[in-house]
This record gives C-alpha cells, structure tokens and sequence, in this order.
C-alpha cells in the first residue's frame, strides 16, 4: 500500500468525511479551499465547489510539483526544485482540519497532505517530501514513538499594521512606536477585535496581547499545543491578517524589519516535551450558540500529562530537568544551522545586526535572559528567541524536533544558565558563539548540519538551499539606493 493509501485508508477517516459533508450541508459551505503550505509559509493550494468534497476526499487534487516552491523562477529563469517537465503532485485532505471562513460563510478551508503522483515511475503516492507541512506531521510520529515524548509549542507572533500610502505601498505605522501602551493598544482595538472574532472562529484560543515596540506593531498570543497544530494555527493567524487588513485598508506585515531605529518583528517558539495527555475539545472558543463552524480537531487541544521540562527539585528548583537540559543542549549546538530556518530571508538579518534592541545573537541561553538566543522564559518551557515572524512554522518545527532529539541521544550538555547580560559576560571574557549574521553565512551553515537537514529530507532541501541561495544571489545582484546614496559622487 502507498503512503497515499494508507492516508486515504486511514483508521477511522471514512467516517471523518462523512463528518464533513454533514458539517458542509448544515453550515451552507458552498466552496473549499484545499491549501497547503510552500517552502516560505506561503498558503497554496486550489479551490473547488464543495458538492465535490467526497470526491477529492478519496482522490485528491493535482497541481504542479514547483507550487510546493511558489512555482518561482531562479534569476537565470530556471523553475526552483522542479522543471517544467516534472509531474502533478496529489493533494489528499486532512478532514480534521476543515473550518469555514467566518468572513465569508460560503467558503471553507482545509489543510492537506502531498504525495507523488500515483502514475509516477518512481515511488508512485509516495509521500511528497518537498512538503513541509506532511513532513512535520510524520517527523513528529516518529519522534513520539522513539522517546514517548510529543512536542508542543506556542508561538509570539509579532506583525505591524501598516497604512497604505497612495501609490499602495507603505506609508509608516498605524500607531506610534510606544511599547506596551494601552493608548496604543486601544488605537488598533477596531483591528484586533476582527482578528480575534475570526481567529476563534478558526480555533484559535487567543489568550493576551499587546502592543509593542515599533510603528503599529501588534502581538496575539495563541495556546500551546501539539506542534502541527500550532503550526496551522499560525498560518491561519496569517491568512486571517491578511483578510482584516483588506477589510480595514492596510498593510499586515509580517516581514521582520520594514524599519531600522525600532525593534523587529521576532516569532519566539516556546517549546516544551511531554508524556501523555489526552486531546481536550474546546468548542467554547467558538462561542456561538449556532452549528460550530468546523470540524473538531480545530477546536483541540492537548492538555495534561508530564511536562518533562519542569524542574527536579532533587537537582535544581528553578532550571529544567534534565531531558529539557540536553534538548537546551542540542538547541544551542545547532542554533547556526537552525538560523537558516528562523531567520529565513535576507530583511530578517537586519534585525540581528540592529543589536541594540537585545537582537538574540549569541548561541547561550540563562534564565529569564533576554539577550541569549535561549531564554527559559518559565518553569516547564523555553523560548527559542532567534526566529521572526517570516518563519516556516513547518520547517522550524521539524528542525527543533531533529535538534531536540540530538541533545536527548547525545546527552549535550547545556552548559550553566548565563545570568548576566551577554555582552557584559563577554566583556568579562566569555567565549560565544555568534550566530550567522547573513542568509548567505546562515545557509553554509545549514549545508554543513547533517542532523538539521535531515528534517529536510531529500527533494525539501533540494528546494529549500535552491530558493534561498538565489535569495542571496538576487540581493547581492541588486544595486540598491544605499549603493547609490553611498558612491555615486564618492570621485571627482
């Protein structure tokens, strides 16, 4: 049986399907998004009226292999991971995740999982492994049944909302750069009041927020849970921005540093490793009286069980115990390769060389230390801090789990908690790592981690080092106004 098949015929998915097409029925959903996610977090996929959903339940959908690349072109006009030549990838749904969209009741959304064609000569409905999203789910697999540990996580998205200027493009921040300012906060209320109803429309349990440093920045923090579904769930949050801002007549900009001389945009990761638990429905988020408008599994989350990054008092009271020390360990160890994922476009290095806005630099971690890339930010967890909000929450996860596993198997030792400022433990001659401060330095280091690539494994990171690496090679083919501001008089 193909790895398609056994999707298809997985136990218990007959009946999820049925699920749906009664959900379709009771909720008027008239058309369905079929999406998954590209190597850059973008959401891709195809839309298709709903009477067909049974259909492509079983059958999935096609599309071209090089959408799993933005079907983008290189700057020598070649297509990035795939020819034209290439085969149709097949789409098969995950039914747990169909949702409607609650700023058009018409329309539905579900996430799938990609496989290789079924009429390919090679590995036929074999899965796709130039897709993120299906990676992440089988790496996750295979990590709770080697260490009878799941990952969960809960990400700090920050974006600014921006205004549109006349010619469409950016015309400064929504609000004044004042951090934590309920004032500030209370200017964007009309938008983050739409993002929120929609977001618990969609199953996100939005738990705090606030405004922070830089021109109409805005952060909403979802709960932690099972680490694919908070990675949809971050997409979702993206997807959901975007709409808002459509509606609202601006910019949701995810991009790390539109501005210098204010603070970034970062998307810390706060991770932890479990034993047991039991998915808990929440159908409260929903808060409707009316049909709940998704399939369960949206509204899921994992709770209980055995935190195992909490403290043993036999050891320490306040650092992690020891399974959370080596998976700091193997964080730390990795943290170059891994920058090439949480610090994935050319913009997002412009955050770390703008250090004094405690730009997480320096691969070290300490409690409740902000200027470490590793911060434990509370008991039971730690914040992976040198990420921003353009990552692939696919890819980022993958890799922490590859890292995480490393530092479990090799007992890495993490080292003492650094509890001074970092650069006065320098100063004080503590010898740090730096981290790569280009994409370029970043995707040398990912070439050279064999542990961090094999959470790409084979066509993924064949698309990943081809997208990024040209990246590179486009900014540094480009003249920009610095060049020009620069030298352009700096001769007679």
């Amino acid at each position: 049986m193909t790895d398609l098949e056994q999707h298809v015929n997985e136990p218990g998915r007959d009946k999820l399907v049925k699920e749906v097409k009664a959900k379709i029925d009771a909720l008027g959903v008239t058309y369905v998004y079929y999406q998954f996610v590209s190597v850059t977090g973008r959401i891709v996929g195809k839309g298709i009226p709903a009477r067909h959903w049974e259909r492509l339940a079983e059958k999935g959908f096609q599309l071209v292999y090089g959408s799993t690349a933005n079907l983008f072109v290189d700057r020598h006009g070649n297509y990035i991971g795939y020819g034209p030549e290439s085969s149709e990838l097949v789409g098969i749904p995950d039914p747990d995740t169909f949702c409607q969209l609650p700023w058009d009741k018409r329309v539905a959304r579900v996430f799938c999982r990609l496989y290789r064609n079924r009429e390919e000569r090679d590995n036929p409905g074999a899965a796709l492994t130039s897709d993120c999203r299906g990676n992440l789910y089988r790496q996750h697999k295979e990590f709770q049944d080697q260490y009878g540990l799941d990952m969960r996580c809960g990400t700090e998205p920050e974006m600014m909302w921006l205004k549109r200027g006349e010619n469409g493009g950016t015309d400064g921040g929504v609000t004044k750069p004042n951090c934590y300012h309920i004032d500030q906060f209370e200017e964007l209320r009309p938008v983050f009041m739409k993002v929120i109803e929609y977001s618990e429309q969609m199953g996100l349990d939005i738990i705090q927020g606030d405004h922070e440093d830089a021109p109409g920045q805005l952060e909403l923090n979802t709960q932690f849970d099972d680490v694919l579904r908070n990675a949809d769930r971050l997409t979702t949050y993206r997807q959901i921005c975007a709409q808002v801002a459509r509606e609202f007549g601006l910019i949701a900009c995810f991009m790390s540093k539109p501005f210098m001389g204010v603070s970034a945009s970062g998307c810390h990761h706060n991770m932890s490793l479990w034993k047991g638990g039991k998915d808990v429905f929440h159908p409260e988020i929903a808060s409707g009286d009316g049909e709940l408008p998704g399939m369960p599994g949206v509204f899921t989350y994992k709770e209980g069980g055995e935190n195992t990054f909490m403290p043993d008092p036999s050891i320490d009271e306040k650092m992690p115990g020891p399974i959370g020390l080596n998976s700091i360990g193997g964080v730390i160890k990795h943290l170059p390769a891994l920058t090439s994922i949480g610090s994935s476009t050319v913009n997002s290095y412009r955050r770390l060389w703008d250090t004094g806005f405690w730009a997480p630099i320096f691969a070290d971690w300490g409690y409740q230390n902000r200027t470490c890339a590793l911060r434990v930010s509370a008991p039971g967890r730690f914040e992976y801090r040198s990420v921003d909000s353009m990552v692939n929450p696919y890819l980022m996860g993958s890799a922490l789990l590859k890292a995480m596993g490393d530092g479990i198997d090799n007992n890495i030792d993490a080292g003492e908690a650094e509890e001074r400022n970092i650069y006065e433990a320098m100063e004080a001659g503590k010898d740090v790592k730096k981290l790569p401060m280009s994409l370029g330095e970043a995707m040398n280091e990912l070439a050279n981690d064999e542990v961090i690539k094999s959470a790409m494994p084979d066509e993924m990171y064949k698309v990943y080092h081809h997208y990024k690496t040209d990246e590179w090679e486009r900014f540094n083919h480009t003249v920009t106004d610095w060049d020009i501001e620069t030298y352009l008089d700096c001769l007679p």
